[in-house]
């Protein structure tokens, strides 16, 4: 029988040595005998034994020490850095887990630009004779000056975007300066419209301005926050409309899914700010840890909105303006393509509602969801389907135009920024 020599070169006592009197071996002890004969001189190997124990051989150049030290336990740690009985040639289950992710948003990603693609063949299938040139206004100089105008609204309403999450910062005592923000604002722009990826601007957003300020979640807070004030401010310029317009009132179909799309969003965010606000639902991650930290960051920042009144006030004129913008540059738009019935109040109508939609996580950049809205909503009023859909691919273009400014912001200013000094924390009058 061969016997193996114990390690001796990794700081351990050699299993040769012989176990005390009165106690039975170990069971690593048990099979491997001493080599030493009771005078202390070494045996000499028998032929074709090993003359060293596995775990002191030196591995060759081209050969993985890994497997040298496998117990073959799932989780163990090996010396090439991988772990035992992962799979993938030695790949953690943290790269797993990240090739999983990757592997989804992928599917996900060609979903949804499956589903864009689809919609807007239905659309276009619906219209007889249909041809491209139907999409492409007849140019002159009017249609030049609506769209210059409509491209300049779109990027005041950015602008207003940013001033709106500044506001919403102030409020929560985190201070940074407006040219940053913006900076942040047409990297996240250019991220959600351009880039082909699942992961919008906010979280781009959200990652900036955190290593700016070193408030992981209050920044959170402010853009869920922000983003939530879009919600109250939209329904209530659908209603706005409506009362302006009273005989958009009877417009059948359009006018019961506006109104519906409206009511409900304005229902979803009572019960969002109701369970952030409830000390027993959001207060109880105001102190956690973890993840938590970022519900109860949520929870503490309506608070604070909530007992100050004049901040809150700032945020909502902010995203009043903004939205506003928006809508004014989809009047210059739909100018620009000559459709006369999708006037001001019209649009202050239903424009909210496409954009209510145009959200839902089930096309790419609302294609297919936006052009299909205006379709319901402007058709009652005399506007042709093929008009519809080229307003709705208008506005996708203007913004996509209009994102690719952020292009040097997403290549540039990933970079630490310090943070704005503080100033005095009384609150903000309201404007």
């Amino acid at each position: 029988m061969c016997e193996l020599p114990g390690p001796s070169a990794h700081g351990r006592p050699s299993s040769s040595t012989p176990p005390r009197a009165g106690t039975a071996p170990t069971g690593d002890e048990v099979g491997r005998r001493p080599t030493r004969s009771a005078g202390g001189a070494r045996r000499k190997p028998e032929p074709g034994c090993p003359t060293e124990h596995p775990r002191d051989r030196q591995t060759s150049p081209g050969e993985p020490r890994g497997n040298a030290r496998d117990t073959g336990q799932p989780g163990h740690r090996l010396d090439d850095g991988s772990v035992s009985g992962s799979t993938g040639g030695g790949r953690s289950r943290e790269d797993e887990t990240e090739v999983r992710v990757e592997r989804r948003q992928a599917v996900t990603l060609g979903l949804r630009l499956v589903v864009s693609a689809l919609m807007l063949a239905v659309l276009i299938a619906k219209v007889p004779s249909f041809s491209v040139s139907d999409l492409v206004p007849e140019w002159s100089v009017g249609t030049a000056v609506w769209l210059g105008l409509a491209a300049l609204l779109t990027l005041a309403g950015i602008i207003l975007s940013a001033v709106r999450w500044q506001k919403v910062l102030d409020a929560l005592d985190i201070r940074a300066r407006l040219p940053r923000l913006m900076s942040h604002y047409m990297a996240g722009q250019f991220v959600s419209n351009v880039l082909p990826t699942t992961i919008g601007g906010d979280v781009l957003r959200v990652s900036r301005l955190s290593r700016d300020t070193g408030e992981s979640p209050g920044t959170f807070a402010s853009v869920v926050l922000e983003r939530l004030t879009g919600w109250l401010v939209l329904p209530v310029i659908t209603i706005v409309g409506f009362a302006v317009n009273p005989g958009l009132r009877h417009l059948g179909t359009a006018t019961r899914v506006a109104l519906t799309l409206a009511g409900a969003t304005l229902v979803l965010l009572v019960a969002v700010l109701a369970a952030a606000g409830s000390s027993r639902l959001g207060g109880r991650f105001a102190t956690s840890g973890g993840w938590r930290r970022f519900v109860g960051a949520v929870h503490l920042g309506v608070e604070r909105l909530r007992s100050d009144p004049g901040a809150a006030a700032n945020v909502l004129v902010a995203g009043f303006a903004y939205q506003l913008a928006l809508v004014l540059a989809a009047v210059a738009a739909a100018q620009a393509l000559g459709l006369r019935p999708a006037g001001l109040t019209a649009l202050l109508a239903f424009f909210p509602a496409v954009l209510i939609a145009q959200v839902l996580p089930i096309s790419m950049s609302g294609l297919g969801v936006r052009e299909g809205a205006f379709v319901l909503f402007l058709g009652p009023l005399g506007v042709a389907h093929e008009q519809a859909i080229a307003l709705g691919l208008l506005l996708y273009l203007l913004n996509l135009a209009v994102s690719l400014l952020g292009a040097p912001a997403f290549a540039t200013g990933g970079r630490r920024h310090q943070a704005a000094p503080p100033v005095d924390a009384s609150p903000p009058v309201a404007v």
